[in-house]
């Protein structure tokens, strides 16, 4: 198994406000192995109108074959019309951090 190359991060920007239950249920879903939450603020245009927003940024671990549920997680959980989801493979880390990540996610669904 190859660990290293069978990971991904998934980014995904959410209202403060819904940042934990969204990490969470992704965790005990075990669609994630780990959610971190990062504090930023966000620029950007929306129906024509420039938005500037305080907005939670997760970064959650999974495997490649669970990126597809993730997602279909998150946009079913998420409040936005059209969420910032965006996954990134993992090219090289620390081995035994990416088994834990493995080991720590459901099997393929």
């Amino acid at each position: 198994m190859d660990t290293e190359h069978d990971i991904v991060v998934i980014f995904c920007t959410i209202p403060a406000i819904e940042s934990e239950a969204m990490a969470r249920a992704l965790v005990e879903r075990r669609l994630v192995a780990c959610v971190n939450v990062v504090p930023v603020h966000s620029y950007y245009q929306w129906n024509g109108e420039f938005c500037s927003e305080p907005e939670h940024l997760l970064i959650a671990k999974t495997k490649k074959t669970m990126a597809e549920a993730t997602i279909a997680a998150i946009k079913c959980l998420h409040s936005y019309d059209v969420p910032e989801i965006i996954a990134v493979p993992i090219v090289s880390g620390y081995g035994p951090y990416l088994a834990w990540v493995h080991a720590e996610t459901k099997d393929e669904v």
